[in-house]
């Protein structure tokens, strides 16, 4: 019995035993596992730190991005305007380039036309030089005819001053439609010594004084006191041949200055050929 109490005892120490040691393992294991708790909460309520933290920078970065989704529609909008601007100023380039080569074109015109006009100017300057000189030489020469009037007006007077008896010229017959003589007398283109006396049915007979082709007259030595008026017309003849009309533009007393009215005349008329005075 004694035995049996002591196994009992000893079995119930080595249970106590065991159980203290099971209880000691458990209370460890609750540590731990209540010490792992605290940091599993621990970790827990960082990571639930964080989770705020990466939630409030989300909501930050959703801002942030918010934002530059309207800065770049307001980027891309300034984009297009830019493109729009840009295609603008492409085709206002385009249009100077055009201008710039129409006025080129028009330089090159107006430096052509201005070539031309200078090319032209030369030309009429040397025009206006030769014209000059001919003109200087036709003041000569008008000053030498001049002269030549004056000595033959101063001659005409000493002739009439010398003159005592003018002879009587014969009849002298016209035909109206030709003008030409038809029939004369064997005195019929006798001169006095002054100068030209009236025919009996033509008119008056004189002759031709003085030739200037270049100013287009002649002198004929009838004038004013002759009867003569401007507009009177001459008949010219040389010998017996008529060649042409002159017409009295200027009248001096015993001379007249009549122009040509025929290219003939004026190339066959010579100095002392008869001017016979046509009746109105």
């Amino acid at each position: 019995m004694a035995d049996s109490s002591k196994i009992r005892t000893f079995l119930l120490f080595v249970v106590i035993i065991l159980s203290l040691a099971l209880a000691g393992g458990v209370y460890m294991l609750l540590q731990k596992e209540h010490a792992k708790n605290i940091e599993l909460q621990t970790q827990l309520e960082d990571v639930k730190t964080k989770q705020r933290v990466a939630e409030t920078r989300l909501e930050e970065s959703k801002k942030i991005i918010s934002d530059m989704e309207t800065k770049l529609q307001d980027t891309q909008g300034k984009i297009d305007t830019l493109n729009a601007d840009l295609q603008k100023e492409k085709n206002a380039k385009q249009e100077a380039i055009a201008q710039i080569d129409e006025l080129k074109s028009e330089v090159d015109n107006q430096k052509q036309l201005r070539a031309d006009i200078e090319k032209k100017l030369t030309q009429a300057q040397d025009d206006l030089k030769k014209t000059q000189g001919q003109l200087k030489e036709l003041g000569t020469q008008k000053t030498d005819l001049e002269s030549k009037l004056k000595e033959v007006q101063v001659k005409a007077k000493e002739l009439e001053v010398k003159s005592s008896s003018p002879v009587e010229l014969g009849t002298v017959v016209v035909n109206p439609e030709t003008g030409q003589p038809a029939s004369a007398t064997s005195e019929q283109y006798v001169e006095s010594v002054s100068g030209p006396q009236a025919s009996s049915s033509q008119g008056l007979e004189g002759k031709v004084l003085v030739i200037n082709k270049d100013y287009n007259f002649a002198v004929v030595n009838l004038g004013s006191r002759d009867g003569i008026n401007l507009g009177s017309i001459f008949s010219i003849y040389h010998g017996d041949q008529y060649l042409g009309d002159l017409k009295v533009e200027k009248v001096h007393d015993s001379m007249a200055a009549a122009g040509f009215l025929s290219t003939d005349v004026k190339e066959k008329i010579s100095e002392g050929d008869k001017a016979i005075l046509k009746t109105q």
